[in-house]
Order: structure tokens, then C-alpha cells, then sequence
């Protein structure tokens, strides 16, 4: 047991699911969750799995707190951390789940109180649902978590975290803010984007009526759907910290696929079959990876 008391703000899917979790394993005395939303601070004291909520401002809990994790949309995590700092104890570690790290860093960039230990974090886990019921202790048992700590902090506080993250499950991997924020962009933000749009594409089809896309959806289109049903406002919010590594993604992936187009005009199978059989052994060494 690491820290005696944690303070979760944001009881949706990744905060209920960390509460859950640290409750079952045993990793601290006293669970605190804050929520701006009324009804989520309601289905969170029914649920029973924290110690005391707070529907707002969460300063009192903070004040008590050894492990403060920021579990907002990436818009408001800097302003959420700024509001709740000078309320810190000493000795603190402050950190946080969106999965944009750069834009996080770079905001709180000289406003950390020197005793205060920021460790900003990512667990790369989650599904299409959202809302403090979707959550459960499981989530991230055999999933990456990626720690970003800036240059000097505390060694024992990455320690710590690293080893908090280990006990909900977690392999943890520590990396730059930039270098992670490039690797979401590629595996997780363009993927989203692609889903999105498509889903879009799709229903938008003058030829094509709402009615046959739903009615012979393929398993294909099914994945992207599924994809595209994840929480759009944290998902805004990806896009518009994240946008210069999204956007060479997208360049790149916009190149890409003007070759394929290329290659479908003028019949040229060799460029074809030449692509998929190469990204069939990507997902070939993914799947190991996982069996890993």
C-alpha cells in the first residue's frame, strides 16, 4: 500500500473502474471520487465504491489525499489540476488518465508546487461505454499504462505510481510526452478519427438508405461502429490537444490511401495484394503480442 488515500476526479468509466479495482485489491484505506455531474455523484454513492463523494469541488478530500488522478476529458485536465493544487497536501503526487500528454505537461509547465509530485499518466484501457455503471475492477488487468514524468521529479513518487498501476494489473511503461502523444496518434487517435468518419460517410450516402447500412452492416463496419459509439466530448477534446501529432498522422494516412485509390483506378493488383499482405502481418504480430 503505497498511498493510504486517493482522490479519483471524474467517476465515469476509468475513475469507477480505479475505484473499483483499488477497492478489490487492497491498494488504499480511503477512496475519494468528485464528479461535477449530480446524477454521476448519485450513481456513485449507490454503487458504493468510495468512501465519500463530492458533487463539485473537491478541496476536502484533496487536502487528505496522497494520490490526487485526474479522470476529466484532456480539455479540462489542467484547469481541474490548478484548481485543486493549493488544497494538496505536501508530499502529494498528482496525476492524471487522458490519453494527451504533451498539452497537459505544457499547461502546467512552472504552476506545480515544488512539494508536489507531477507524474502524468495514460492507462491505455477502456471500451465504447460510458458513465460510472460502465466501469469495473478488471479494466486494466494486462494493459499498458504510460507514465511521462517531467525531467526531476521524484524518483520514489514514479516508484510509487509505477507500483500502484502494477497492483491494478498494469505493465507500466515510462516515456516522453511527445514520443507518446505521437504513438496515440498512430495506434488510438487516427483509428477513432477514421471510425468517426466512416460511420458518418456511411449514413450520409445519398445512394445508400440509413435502413440498408443498419440492416447489412458487415462485421467490418460493425467494428468501426463500435469504435465511433466512444464518448464524443472526450473525444473533441483528443483531437483539439493532440492536433499536431493527429495531423501528421492524417497526412501521412490521407497519402497512403491516394496510393491505394491510385492503385484500384489503374488495376495494379501487385500494389494491392503487396499492401494488405503486409499490414496482415501486422495484425499477425499484434495478436502476439497480446498472447504475450
Amino acid at each position: 500500500m503505497r498511498f493510504e488515500t486517493v482522490l479519483i476526479v471524474g467517476g465515469g468509466l476509468i475513475g469507477s473502474s480505479i475505484a473499483r479495482a483499488v477497492r478489490a485489491k487492497g491498494l488504499c484505506k480511503t477512496i475519494y471520487i468528485a464528479d461535477t455531474s449530480e446524477a454521476a455523484c448519485k450513481t456513485i454513492t449507490s454503487l458504493g465504491i468510495a468512501d465519500g463523494v463530492a458533487d463539485g469541488p473537491a478541496d476536502h478530500f484533496a487536502a487528505q489525499a496522497d494520490l490526487v488522478i485526474l479522470c476529466t476529458p484532456s480539455g479540462r485536465l489542467a484547469t481541474t489540476a490548478m484548481a485543486l493544487m493549493s488544497s494538496m497536501k505536501s508530499g502529494a503526487v498528482l496525476t492524471d488518465v487522458g490519453s494527451v500528454k504533451g498539452h497537459f505537461v505544457e499547461a502546467l509547465s512552472g504552476h506545480v508546487r515544488a512539494d508536489i509530485h507531477f507524474i502524468p499518466g495514460h492507462p491505455i484501457a477502456g471500451t465504447e461505454n460510458s458513465g460510472p455503471e460502465a466501469g469495473f475492477p478488471e479494466l486494466f488487468e494486462s494493459r499498458w499504462c504510460v507514465l511521462t514524468p517531467p525531467e526531476g521529479v521524484d524518483a520514489k513518487a514514479i516508484e510509487d505510481l509505477t507500483a500502484f498501476w502494477e497492483g491494478l494489473g498494469s505493465d507500466v511503461e515510462v516515456m516522453d510526452p511527445s514520443r507518446h502523444d505521437m504513438v496515440m496518434a498512430t495506434t488510438s487517435h487516427l483509428p477513432h478519427l477514421i471510425a468517426y468518419t466512416l460511420v458518418g460517410t456511411a449514413i450520409d450516402m445519398e445512394t445508400v438508405t440509413r435502413k440498408e447500412v443498419v440492416k447489412f452492416s458487415a462485421g467490418g463496419f460493425r467494428d468501426f461502429t463500435r469504435i465511433a459509439a466512444s464518448d464524443p466530448v472526450m473525444w473533441r477534446d483528443v483531437f483539439l490537444t493532440n492536433k499536431t501529432a493527429t495531423l501528421e498522422v492524417v497526412d501521412r494516412f490521407i497519402e497512403d490511401l491516394t496510393a491505394l485509390k491510385r492503385a484500384i483506378r489503374w488495376d495494379d493488383g501487385d500494389t494491392l495484394l503487396d499492401n494488405f499482405a503486409k499490414t496482415r502481418d501486422i495484425r499477425r504480430r499484434i495478436l502476439d503480442a497480446d498472447k504475450d
